[in-house]
């Protein structure tokens, strides 16, 4: 089995509000929100999970308060030794812009996304303003249906209700399997009591909670919420 070790590189860095990861909770409170690009490395090949933001402004502070740099996301690839045009396969978790801005920067890329989102990427749905419908005009999209194998150790999990036709990522990795949701989430989006809350910006609740559930109790040995705080901290996973 071919194994893959994930560096998560942040581009990008939002402050909003917690209730837009935690659907009927914890609003008020207001959080940092950071946007990873993972880069699964040692392995066969140069993987991307999302490409993230094309351009962002680093609130002042942040970076030392997490411990963590954000960087644009040729420096970010940089700091592995990777330029654009190594990454030979892009999985998106979804479509929404802050995930695939700078695909077109890997022309060498092969990008795979599940037939729902792609279809809602040409034609979203009328309260989902977060679809830009050109980010993957100049890449070559391979089209995934449902649960399927990318290549030998990285696989998707077809987890929508956040978006139309999100997609979890599992990394088979030298010390388990690591779950990269589909779905926007972070820490508290998985309660260690009580059921998972789903993400405040959904466009079907139940469908969302149903896909929480699926990733929650998949069996991997480490769940990655999608944009967990800690995450970013980490020079390597596992």
């Amino acid at each position: 089995m071919a194994t893959y070790e994930i560096k998560p590189l942040v581009v990008g860095l939002n402050e909003t509000d917690q209730g837009i990861m935690t659907y009927q909770r914890y609003y008020g409170e207001r959080i940092h929100l950071p946007i990873y690009v993972f880069a699964l490395v040692n392995g066969p090949k140069k993987i991307l999970i999302d490409t993230g933001l094309e351009d962002f402004v680093v609130p002042e502070g942040v970076e030392e308060k997490y411990g963590f740099r954000v960087l644009h996301f040729e420096e970010a690839l940089a700091s592995i030794g990777w330029k654009p045009e190594d990454v030979e396969i892009i999985v998106h978790t979804h479509l929404h812009n802050d995930h695939c801005e700078n695909d077109y920067l890997c022309t060498n890329a092969k990008v795979y996304a599940q037939k729902a989102e792609l279809k809602a990427l040409k034609n979203p749905p009328p309260i989902d303003h977060r679809y830009y419908d050109d980010v993957l005009d100049e890449v070559e999209v391979v089209v995934v249906e449902g649960d399927v194998e990318i290549v030998e150790g990285v696989s998707v999990l077809f987890t929508p209700g956040h978006s139309v036709g999100g997609q979890s990522v599992v990394v088979e990795t030298p010390k388990g399997k690591v779950l990269i949701t589909g779905f926007c989430s972070n820490e508290k989006n998985f309660p260690e009591n009580g059921p998972a809350i789903v993400p405040g910006v959904h466009l079907d609740a139940l469908e969302a909670y149903r896909s929480l559930e699926k990733v929650r109790n998949f069996g991997a040995d480490l769940l990655i919420p999608l944009h967990a705080l800690w995450v970013g901290a980490q020079p390597t996973i596992p």
